[in-house]
């Protein structure tokens, strides 16, 4: 078992953005369908569907659901590095950062959490950053095991902070 997966120039690349997408604007209809598939078969909250009621609303008007995604159908423009690997090889992230890989031949989720800021609104124009957040090691039934941690922060055209996502992927 090596003494350690995370070479150098591996921490070199943390904080080294992997992606960025830009979404077409938010629209009224794009909020009221996600609300109704996310509460179905309830029905969702009325600040998400009804624009009358929500405009009375300490919101002052439709806000989307937390977990809202402007990017889940079509997105306006995404950025990739030159190379975009397989999604399925597990060095895709190094590949993306332009530096060696481990070379692990298996992996899974290991955690995502959220943290939200301002709500999404119809007309909000959303981009999102994901990068390199840092790796972490620790010994388990298999092995070393290579903990790589994504962070993707969405902000409006306000530069608000919408979402802030972190995904952990384990390797070994």
């Amino acid at each position: 078992m090596p003494e350690s997966y995370i070479t150098d120039a591996m921490r070199g690349a943390i904080g080294t953005e992997t992606e960025r997408r830009v979404s077409y604007p938010v629209s009224a209809s794009d909020i009221r369908r996600w609300a109704l598939a996310v509460y179905y078969p309830e029905l969702p909250p009325r600040e998400y569907i009804d624009e009358d009621y929500a405009a009375q609303q300490p919101s002052g008007g439709i806000i989307a659901p937390q977990e809202f995604n402007p990017f889940a159908w079509l997105v306006a423009k995404r950025i990739w590095p030159e190379v975009l690997p397989d999604r399925l090889n597990l060095d895709r992230i190094e590949i993306i950062l332009g530096v060696p890989g481990p070379g692990l031949k298996s992996g899974f989720n290991g955690s995502n959490e959220a943290e939200y800021g301002v709500p999404m609104r119809p007309g909000d124009v959303i981009t999102g950053v994901a990068r390199l957040a840092g790796y972490s090691e620790r010994s388990g039934r298999f092995g070393l095991m290579l903990f790589t941690t994504i962070e993707d922060t969405w902000t409006n055209q306000n530069n608000e902070t919408v979402k802030r996502y972190r995904n952990t992927l384990i390797r070994y």
